[in-house]
């Protein structure tokens, strides 16, 4: 089993080629995280879709975490919300 952490192995892109070729090999995959908030997360939950196990628990160990980001709930990791991307209709005034 790997352990990719987004921080260490060069971001989203570096992650999938990493769990693909993992994959292929026969082993199982572990996504986990280095601290951060939900915009951290957000990209590794991807990953955590792949994977046998996910350790997304960064924003629950912080006192704030961005607005939208993700949700956690009984155990489960959940996508951030709607706008948590700069979207228009995220209630953030751009003027």
């Amino acid at each position: 089993m790997i352990n990719i952490k987004l921080d260490k192995c060069g971001g989203l892109t570096a992650a999938l080629a990493l769990a693909t070729a993992a994959r292929a090999r026969g082993l199982r995959l572990m996504v986990g995280n280095m601290l951060g908030t939900s915009l951290s997360m957000a990209p590794a939950h991807i990953i955590g879709r792949l994977s046998d196990f996910a350790d997304l628990d960064g924003p629950l160990l912080l006192s704030h975490d961005r607005a939208l980001g993700m949700r956690y709930a009984a155990g489960q990791v959940y996508p951030p919300g709607s706008g948590f991307w700069g979207s228009s209709r995220s209630g953030v005034d751009r003027r």
